[in-house]
């Protein structure tokens, strides 16, 4: 695996085949009993004495190796590396059926344990600038296993829309020296008009330029650039399992299938060429959690030319998913 940077948009893309094995489909090597089917366990809760409910393992065929150095280089006017980071599969329930809309508050508190824990952990490697969970629900979201399970990666270099984020909320702190995504949160709230539900410190809103129809943000109403300091030993742990499940409980009035992303602060440790980028960035930035659902489109795309288009706006998607009844 290599991964090269388009000098254009500044992404970097991954070319190659994966390294490794594919998992075996039958029996679950997620369920309980069958860890001998899958790589060592790098993180267990509530913790190795115990049966596990969460169990944390190398991915089966990792896009990113954690062994060695980079290597950047350049390739004329082109910058290549290798694919060197870490690639880990986060098992959030011993049962193979039941996914967070069935989970207690308590048991997803204890997914979202692991994800602090393994994001703190990889966050000492002075080579990862950023560390990102993500779930991918349904098959046509690329699933890849049906039982409950996250994915997290490590990488050498901060994902572009990270990179936009970071940029847009630095410009607009040192514009107004307050964070935006707490102007945003206080603004949805006075208005009322996108909000799908606040619980304790947490809120749940369609935001103004949905790029998918039903596109929910999970934000703290309090400010924090950092998910996994936040939440590592916090009680309001528990207000966002509940808030988060409430949420996917309303989605599957519209759809079960989707794709949720974790935002958080990147790396601080790393620091080479980036000193001034973060220098106010625990004042500036604000992790939140992104789910954006997969709804069937009869005629457009979400995507028009790279413009993101979606046949519902936020505030019919806001009051819709309103009235669908998460206990029910």
């Amino acid at each position: 695996m290599e991964l090269r940077k388009d000098p254009i948009t500044r992404s970097w893309v991954m070319l190659g085949e994966a390294d490794g094995q594919p998992a075996p489909s039958e029996p679950c090597p997620f369920c309980r009993g069958n860890e001998s089917l899958t790589p060592p366990a790098i993180l267990t809760l509530p913790d190795k004495s115990s049966p596990w409910q969460i169990r944390v393992f190398p991915h089966f065929r990792p896009m990113y190796r954690i062994e060695g150095e980079p290597g950047r280089s350049a390739d004329g006017i082109y910058d290549r590396m290798r694919a060197v980071g870490a690639h880990e599969i986060i098992v959030e329930n011993p049962d193979h059926n039941r996914h967070i809309s069935d989970s207690s508050p308590e048991e997803i508190s204890l997914v979202l344990k692991a994800f602090a824990l393994r994001i703190l952990d990889l966050k000492q490697d002075r080579r990862f600038k950023y560390v990102t969970i993500f779930r991918n629900r349904g098959e046509r979201a690329g699933e890849e296993w049906a039982h409950p399970h996250s994915q997290l990666t490590a990488t050498t270099f901060v994902p572009r829309r990270i990179v936009y984020e970071l940029r847009a909320s630095r410009e607009y702190f040192a514009e107004k020296e307050r964070c935006v995504f707490c102007d945003i949160v206080r603004q949805e709230e006075r208005q009322q008009k996108r909000v799908v539900e606040t619980l304790g410190g947490f809120t749940a809103l369609c935001p103004y330029a949905s790029r998918v129809p039903y596109e929910i943000w999970i934000l703290p109403r309090y400010h924090h650039h950092s998910f996994e300091s936040d939440m590592n030993e916090s009680p309001a742990r528990v207000d966002v399992a509940r808030l988060i499940r409430r949420v996917v409980r309303r989605l599957q009035g519209i759809s079960e299938t989707y794709h949720m992303v974790l935002h958080t602060a990147p790396n601080a440790l790393v620091r080479a060429g980036v000193a001034e980028s973060w220098k106010t960035l625990a004042e500036d930035y604000h992790w939140h959690i992104e789910i954006l659902p997969i709804v069937p489109q009869s005629a457009k795309s979400y995507v028009l030319k790279e413009v993101y288009y979606s046949p519902v706006n936020p505030e019919s998607a806001a009051q819709q998913l309103r009235e669908i009844n998460p206990e029910g």
